[in-house]
Formats: C-alpha cells, sequence, structure tokens
C-alpha cells in the first residue's frame, strides 16, 4: 500500500487522504473525506477542523515535556500583553506521579489534551464549544451537559482564572477557563481557554471502560489500539518516574535550569528563557514522583519556578512591547504602550 498527498483539487476545509491496494487482478482504491470520530485520532482530526473553520491558527505540539496544555507558549505567552490570538493544538503532557505501571484503565502518565486558545474571549465562547461536540456527534439537546463552577491556578506559572468544569453525561471532559493572571501580569484583554481531555471524551464516544481498549484508528492496515501504541511506554515510564529517575542528577539538572533561565532572562530572551523554566517544571515533577522532595522543600521549589515564570512574563510583554504589539488594534496597542511608558 502507498499513501498518495491531498489532491489540489480538493476542498480546502476537507481532509482527504486516498491510498491504493495493488492485487494481481485489480487495484483498490480507499478514501476517505470526513475525520471518523470513531477513531482518537479521527476525533482530533475532527476537533482541528472545526476550530481551523472558526479562525483558529492549528499549531502543533511543543517539543518539551511539559505538565498541560497551559506550558504551550501559545497558552501562557500568548495570554500576556494586549495581541489578539486564536489557536488550537494537541499537546502530549506529562506527570510522572500519575502513572500507573499501566494497570489502571484511566490513569495516565503521558496523555493528550486539546487546547484552544481565544484572545479577546469571545462572548459566545461557550455556544461555540458546545457547538464543537455537534461537530463530533454529540448533541447537547440529547446529552447531559453541565457547566460546573471550577475556578483554575497553576501555582508554578503565576496564573489563574475563573473557570468550569464541563461534564458530559457525569464524567468531566473539558475545562473552561479565562485567564485573570499569568505569570503575575493580569491578562488585557482577558483570554479564554478551552481544554478537551481526548481520552475522556473518546472513551466516551467509543464506548469502552479502559483507555487502552480505545480504537487509535482503523483504516486499510486494519485496527490499532491506543494500547498497542501506548501500553509499554506506560509501563517504562512509569519504572524510570518511580524507580530509576536519578535524584541526585535531577536535582544538579533543576539548579542548571534555573541558572540558565536567569541568565537569558538578562540577555532579553524570554523565549529560551521560557524553555529553561518548562524544563525545570518537569524536572520538579519527577523528582515528585520520586519522593525526593519534603512537604517544605516542595513549596520552595514551586515559588523558585513561580519567580521566573514572572521575570520571563515580564521580559516577554517588554520584547513584544518593543515589536509594538503588532497583532494588537491599534487602539488597545496605544492604550497598553502608553500605560507601559508610565510605568518606567
Amino acid at each position: 500500500m502507498r499513501l498518495l498527498a491531498a489532491s489540489p483539487v480538493c476542498p480546502p476545509r476537507l481532509l482527504v487522504y486516498s491510498a491504493f491496494i495493488s492485487q494481481p487482478d485489480r487495484v483498490k482504491y480507499v478514501t476517505q473525506t470526513k475525520p471518523d470520530i470513531s477513531t482518537f485520532q479521527g476525533l482530533i482530526l475532527a476537533l482541528q477542523s472545526y476550530w481551523a473553520e472558526q479562525g483558529c491558527v492549528i499549531l502543533q505540539p511543543y517539543d518539551m515535556e511539559m505538565g498541560a496544555g497551559t506550558f504551550h507558549t501559545a497558552t501562557f505567552l500568548r495570554a500576556i500583553g494586549p495581541e489578539n490570538w486564536h489557536a488550537a493544538y494537541v499537546q502530549p503532557s506529562r506527570r510522572p506521579a500519575d502513572g500507573r505501571y499501566g494497570d489502571n484503565p484511566n490513569r495516565l502518565q503521558h496523555y493528550y489534551q486539546f487546547q484552544v486558545v481565544l484572545k479577546p474571549n469571545p462572548e459566545n465562547i461557550q455556544e461555540l464549544y458546545l457547538d464543537s461536540l455537534r461537530h463530533i456527534g454529540l448533541d447537547p439537546l440529547v446529552h447531559d451537559v453541565r457547566f460546573v463552577e471550577d475556578n483554575w491556578e497553576s501555582p508554578t506559572l503565576g496564573a489563574w482564572g475563573l473557570g468550569w468544569e464541563v461534564w458530559l453525561n457525569g464524567m468531566e471532559v473539558t475545562q473552561f477557563t479565562y485567564f485573570q493572571q499569568v505569570g503575575g501580569i493580569e491578562c488585557y484583554p482577558v483570554t479564554g481557554e478551552i481544554t478537551y481531555g481526548l481520552e475522556r471524551l473518546a472513551m466516551y464516544l467509543q464506548g469502552v471502560d479502559s483507555v487502552y481498549d480505545l480504537i487509535y484508528s482503523d483504516g486499510p492496515f486494519g485496527k490499532v489500539t491506543y494500547g498497542d501504541v501506548f501500553h509499554q511506554n506506560e509501563v517504562e515510564q512509569s519504572t524510570y518516574n518511580f524507580e530509576y529517575a536519578h535524584v541526585d542528577k535531577l536535582f544538579e539538572h533543576f539548579d542548571h535550569f534555573e541558572s540558565e533561565a536567569n541568565r537569558l532572562i538578562e540577555l532579553n530572551l524570554p523565549l529560551p528563557a521560557y524553555e529553561m523554566v518548562v524544563r525545570a517544571s518537569h524536572t520538579f515533577n519527577l523528582l515528585d514522583a520520586r519522593r525526593a522532595i519534603s512537604v517544605t522543600e516542595r513549596q520552595r521549589y514551586i515559588l523558585r519556578v513561580r519567580s521566573l515564570a514572572r521575570a520571563i512574563a515580564q521580559s516577554y510583554l517588554q520584547a513584544r512591547a518593543r515589536l509594538g504589539f503588532p497583532m494588537a488594534t491599534a487602539d488597545l496597542r496605544d492604550e497598553v504602550l502608553a500605560k507601559l511608558k508610565e510605568a518606567e
């Protein structure tokens, strides 16, 4: 079998793949023109398609270990300042302490979030979300969809916001957050964030009780399950996270990442500095999984990461100001630039 590129004559919003199976007496073509939401990858494609139609930039995952989609620069840094920003992306998320050696059917140390960031926050954001559920075959008039108040806070990022959990027939599948502050900086305008729990949503759609039984893909080569793709990784990474991660080296790494972040902040390089913070945060999470940090020390390490995040947020804001906030509307840009000048 050979996969072919999408034809240039295909409609731009229509996802198309074609394949042909060559046999002695015939050639069989298989073409799909719509994401198959009965598979995990089809669910992702459907959400990407929907949010692209709403005007979002469809980004790729950030290529570093991070605990949530909020750590992606497309959320954390883009929420700072007056510039407009609309993006959606999948983010692999790692939480070492949540691993269960592949034995728990719905507890993972590595999983996926689908993140949507809308700035400024549109008035109809909840309706946009409900429409996205309809797009993947979940009619809110048929299913019990509830918004349960659940304000959000990230101590390490110095960020918080007003928010809601979204429960679908009794199971949490999404988190809504209206960012009020990021890196200690007030969000103006407010950024709306929607975080879909992809595995939970897929488990509901497919009617399975174990994440490993999810159909990841179903095509000409046959079915591939989530377990086929990720179960071994859960077993081995859990073993590393809980038993073999080198504690002494991890402490050294944390100190190095902190030092590098401070050095890069002094050089007015907030983006490379932020990557050091992401590395430091993951290192802290590994130390936490190894139970190498006491309760008292834990708070101290969180404060160390938070102070870096705050310094980077300020550095990033100043960097965008020097560029003149090119993605902001003229009135908002001028207002924020004037305030920054007054504060000097």
